[in-house]
């Protein structure tokens, strides 16, 4: 939504949300099996056609790891990181977004990416910049880097020349 408030061309994409339907695609698809290892591999499988086939085509590849405390997210994680790990691969950019908590244990993961968000609005802020090259709002109180280096100079002792 906040893509379309930004008049942003950007078509968003992502992995199957009913995670029952995830689980059972190949089954239900390709035929039952009795053993849990060929039940998870057709699902897998046809999951991974759909996945590979939007990393494939995706500009930018958002991953978004699961907030503190979400039920189930240890296996969203690890298929975000594996997605994450296709796309670096594949030489796409990567955009992170996770919270603060998940830092470090995801700290290779943002070594990849080409910018780590923590809030949906930062990703809708860089998607917007990388697109248009517009900045947002600087906060209040924002100092740009240059601005304190030139005024770290002019605070400066003058060095004596010898």
């Amino acid at each position: 939504r906040r893509f379309e408030e930004l008049g942003l061309p950007v078509r968003v994409s992502a992995p199957v949300g009913v995670h029952e339907d995830s689980d059972d695609c190949g089954a239900v698809i390709l035929g039952d099996e009795e053993q849990r290892f060929w039940y998870d591999r057709k699902g897998s499988g046809m999951n991974a056609i759909r996945t590979r086939t939007l990393l494939d085509e995706c500009d930018i590849l958002v991953v978004r790891f699961s907030p503190p405390g979400d039920k189930g997210a240890k296996y969203r994680q690890w298929n975000a990181a594996f997605d994450a790990g296709y796309a670096a691969a594949r030489g796409k950019p990567i955009i992170t977004l996770h919270d603060v908590a998940d830092q470090h244990p995801l700290k290779e993961v943002n070594a990849a990416a080409l910018a780590s968000c923590r809030s949906p609005e930062q990703v809708a802020q860089t998607i917007n910049y990388v697109i248009t090259g517009r900045l947002p709002q600087a906060p209040l109180g924002f100092v740009p880097m240059q601005t304190r280096i030139d005024r770290a100079k002019a605070t400066e002792e003058p060095k004596a020349k010898l």
